[in-house]
Parts: structure tokens; sequence; C-alpha cells
């Protein structure tokens, strides 16, 4: 995955350093795409104690401003579920068996990880959890019941995986057509026509190759 260590996010999207230091913009399109950012393939894992996984809950597009509960038992959950939608998107980009495509980070001591056929159960038992609930304010403002948790957080990326998959979106899911770029995106372009993870980073380089050729 070329560059996926997040700074700030928006609805719009997320702003990644590439390994070689370039910041640009990247808007995976919906919320269970851009928890891979957090770190689903090597050597870009963020999620290192529960901490990591309370500051990256803070950057997601959901717009959680508020405390964030993260325990011990929520990083594997997560690790586990990052890995099971990674693994469904691949497929879904129509990437799966590619040379070069990563496999997802696992964790060593979930005895669960990695077992043929158990992603769809992956996403429903994350998904049986209560989300994070959403709240309105005096003002007429939408805003969550904090603290959010981190297992609210992991069903509600659970919840949009299972929307995402299960539908017709499906075929919009892609993966990056740049040189050693493995970034997975929903394409919501009208045409159905993006091809980069970000036209300031490898849509530029194929411009420059195809000038140079």
């Amino acid at each position: 995955m070329d560059g996926a260590s997040g700074t700030t996010a928006s609805a719009s999207g997320m702003t990644l350093t590439g390994g070689d230091g370039q910041r640009f913009r990247f808007d995976a399109g919906t919320l269970c795409l851009e928890f891979l950012l957090s770190g689903a393939v090597e050597p870009w894992e963020q999620l290192r104690e529960p901490g990591d996984l309370a500051a990256w809950i803070a950057r997601t597009r959901l717009g959680i401003e508020g405390p964030v509960l993260a325990g011990p038992g929520d990083l594997p959950a997560a690790r586990r579920l990052r890995a099971a939608i990674w693994r469904l998107a691949v497929r879904a980009a129509g990437a799966e068996g590619l040379p070069g495509v990563p496999p997802p980070i696992e964790d060593p001591y979930d005895e669960v990880a990695g077992k043929a056929g158990d992603d769809l159960q992956v996403l429903n038992e994350a998904a049986a959890a209560p989300p994070p609930a959403p709240v309105i304010g005096g003002n007429l403002e939408r805003g969550w019941a904090y603290p959010v948790t981190g297992p609210q957080f992991l069903s509600a990326v659970a919840r949009d995986a299972i929307e995402l998959f299960s539908g017709p979106r499906a075929g919009r899911v892609r993966m990056c057509a740049g040189d050693n770029c493995h970034l997975i995106f929903l394409d919501t372009s009208r045409p159905g026509a993006r091809r980069w993870c970000s036209m300031s980073r490898c849509g530029n380089r194929q411009k420059l190759r195809t000038r140079r050729s």
C-alpha cells in the first residue's frame, strides 16, 4: 500500500504520507474502506495499542469529536475485522491473486484470524454490537452520544462493509492502478472511471510516464 499514514480526515478523505514523504489527499469513499488505512498491510500498521485505536476513531469520517474508549480486547477485534474487509475488498476489486497484492496483517495471537470462509462471520459478529448512537443538540445539530467505544465503532465499520459488499456498489470497489500502490477505494464518480488513489500522486505519475514514452 503506497502511503497509508493518515493525519487528518473528513467526509471527503484523509491526508496520507507516502513512503517517499509525499503528502496527498485520498478519499476511500466509505467508512469500511477508510478503516483499511489504519494499516491493513505491512509496513503501515498504526494500531499497536488501545490508544492508537481511540485516536484513529477520532480521525475518521464519522466526525467523532468527544471521548473515545478503547480497551486491549478491541485491538484483535479491530485487526480481525480489518483483515476480513481487506480480503473482501481485494476480491471485489478483481485483484485477488494478482502479483504483488499483499496479504492483510493478522493478529498472531488471534485464534479466529485467517480461517478460510470466516470473513463474513467476522463482519456479522462485529455488526451485531450496537453502533454509535446519534443525538441531536439544542441547536438542532447532529452529534454522538459519548463516550464512543471501540466495539461501537467496529460495529459501524462492519455494518458499512455489509451494506457495501452485499449491494450494487460492490462493483465500484477499485484498487489503485498505480505501480506498487494497493490503496482501495469506492469509485463514486458518475461515470465509474476512477483509476487512481489520487490524481496528485499516481495519476500524475502516469501522466509523466505517458509524456515520456
